[in-house]
Order: structure tokens, then sequence, then C-alpha cells
């Protein structure tokens, strides 16, 4: 009998004592942000990213909240799920009213759970609006390497340049750069159907959900890759040669017959048609980014870009030239 107390007293002691070692952690998680400042204009909004990560098992919804806010500046979204075990990122959004006074405000986003609250530090910088408005004042952040195209697309900028830089933004003035995986020149990116895709040298493609993870494609090339853009369900590509590539996914890419052997500078989408200018001045479209036309451009002059916007395309190209059409 006094042996078995014995044993029984040993067992709870190991009991007690491999509890103690591991430890039983309660639900909880961590926050932050990215960037810690902001600058935005009165009467605009500003964006950074939030991340909370969870620990011991935590789920459930965490509401967010401005602390140390003037009235007429507002945060959205107010309230984040998190269901898994893994980090729950999102784009937080800081609208600024016009009637907000300029200056500096020290901030904290805070987030509470149940009993759970957690805060970050936020700096928010406002300023008045430049006199011309938006795109008259510009300016220039040191970023070191040589950027070729930029996209915006899910609350974030994405820029791309030599050497297979990729760098993000959520407001364009603090930049983030990411893994991109290839050391080759990176030209264009664009954002379509839930993610980035970013073309260039030696026919690459990469594609990102979120413009921070990115994985390299097959593109079937190895020509270069000089535009990029979405419309009507499907992304399309062009590059040298008169190469062009179209995809649903941006992962699986199929090559298309351009009618020009001549180097496709650039590409766009609107109004129902994809428009492609090259390096002799010709002009190609598309409804469908499948079956392509040569236009009449009336120069000769090479054309490097091609937008659509306010219901007209602009090509742009050497010698100043600059075309328009509806």
């Amino acid at each position: 009998m006094k042996t078995l107390r014995l044993y029984g007293a040993g067992l709870l002691a190991a009991l007690v004592l491999t509890l103690a070692a591991h430890g039983s952690s309660s639900p909880n998680f961590t926050l932050s942000l990215n960037p810690t400042s902001l600058t935005v204009q009165q009467g605009s909004s500003g964006t950074t990213q939030l991340t909370i990560t969870p620990q011991g098992g935590f789920t459930g919804t965490v509401n967010l909240s401005l602390v140390g806010a003037s009235s007429g500046v507002t945060l959205s979204p107010t309230s984040v799920s998190v269901t898994g075990s893994g980090p729950v990122t999102r784009n937080l959004t800081l609208s600024v009213g016009s009637g907000v006074a300029t200056g500096t405000y020290t901030l904290q986003v805070r987030a509470t759970s149940g009993s759970l609250t957690k805060t970050a530090n936020l700096s928010l910088t406002v300023s008045a609006p430049g006199g011309g408005g938006a795109g008259t004042t510009w300016t220039l952040p040191n970023l070191g390497d040589s950027l070729e195209g930029v996209a915006y697309g899910n609350g974030l900028f994405v820029a791309v340049g030599y050497g297979g830089i990729i760098l993000t933004s959520p407001d364009g003035v603090s930049w983030t750069q990411r893994t991109s995986g290839t050391s080759n020149w990176l030209i264009g990116v664009t954002y379509g159907n839930g993610r980035f895709v970013a073309v260039g040298d030696d026919g690459a493609i990469l594609t990102s959900p979120d413009g921070v993870s990115w994985t390299q494609r097959t593109s079937g090339t190895s020509n270069p890759l000089s535009g990029v853009t979405y419309g009507n369900g499907r992304f399309v590509v062009v590059g040298a040669k008169g190469i062009i590539l179209t995809s649903p996914d941006g992962v699986s890419w199929t090559q298309r017959t351009s009618g020009t052997s001549n180097w496709l500078r650039g590409v766009a989408h609107g109004n129902g048609l994809f428009v492609a200018v090259e390096e002799g001045g010709a002009i190609l479209t598309s409804p469908n980014g499948v079956n392509w036309t040569v236009q009449t451009s009336g120069t000769g002059n090479p054309l490097n870009g091609v937008v659509y916007g306010n219901g007209t395309f602009v090509a742009v190209g050497g010698r100043g030239t600059i075309l328009t059409s509806p």
C-alpha cells in the first residue's frame, strides 16, 4: 500500500513538472504596421499594411479603431477575421477629410478581441493639396536601381526594374524591396484578376497574389517581354520579334500570331479593345487578344507606350510622337 502511494505521488509530481516545462499557451495575437508613417493630403486617403499574427491557436474577429485621431480621420476596414494559424495581412486605409488641419498626428491603431487589446503606433502627416491638384507636385525617393514599370492594384503600388528588383508601397512614398527570384531585368507589370503579373528579359514572367510573394512562370519564349495588360478576362503580354502571349490566369501562356516581326513595346486595354504599339510605328488591335489586325498609324517613328483613359487611346514614341484615337 505504501509503495502504491509513493508511486502515485511520483506520477503526479512528474505530471506537474511536465506541464510546467511545456507551459499552456493561451490564445493571443501580435499586431504590426508597414509603413508606420503616412503623408496624406486633405480630402484624400493613404494606406498602410496591417499584419495580425495569431498565437496559441487564436481565432476570431479583431476589431480595429484609431486612437488619437482628429475628427474627420477614419479607418477602413474596422474589423479583421482570423481563421487560420498563419499571419493575416490587410491593407488599412486612412481617409482624411478636407477639413482636417494640416500637421503631424501621433496615432495608434487599436486591435481588440474579447479581453485582448493590442496597439501599433502610426504617424500621420496631413498636408494641403498642391496648387494644381493631383499630379502637380512630385516626390523623388532615392531607390538606387533603375525602375522600368509600375502598377497599382489591391491597395498596393508595385514597381519593377533592373536585376529583377521588385518594390512595393501602400502609398507611393515608403517602399519595401521584395524577393523576385530572378535576376532578369523586369520591364512591365500590371494587375488583374486578383494578381500582379511582371514581365521582362529572357521571356521572364512572374506572378503574385499580393505583390510580396512571387512565382516564376513558364512563358515558352526567351524573347524579351516589354509590355503587359489585363482586360476582358485575359492577360496579354508583348515583346521582341512581334511576340504576343495570352493567359486567363497569368500561369499558363499561349503564343499568338501578331502579323509583325518588329518589337512590340507596349500594350493597353480599353473600350473592349487591346492595342499594341511597335518600334516601326505600327499599331495592332484585337478584340480578344487572340486575333490581331495591323492598323495605319500615320507615322514611321518608333512607338514605345500606349494607354487608355477618358475614352481615348494615347500612344507615344520617338521624336515627340503622340497619337490619339477613340
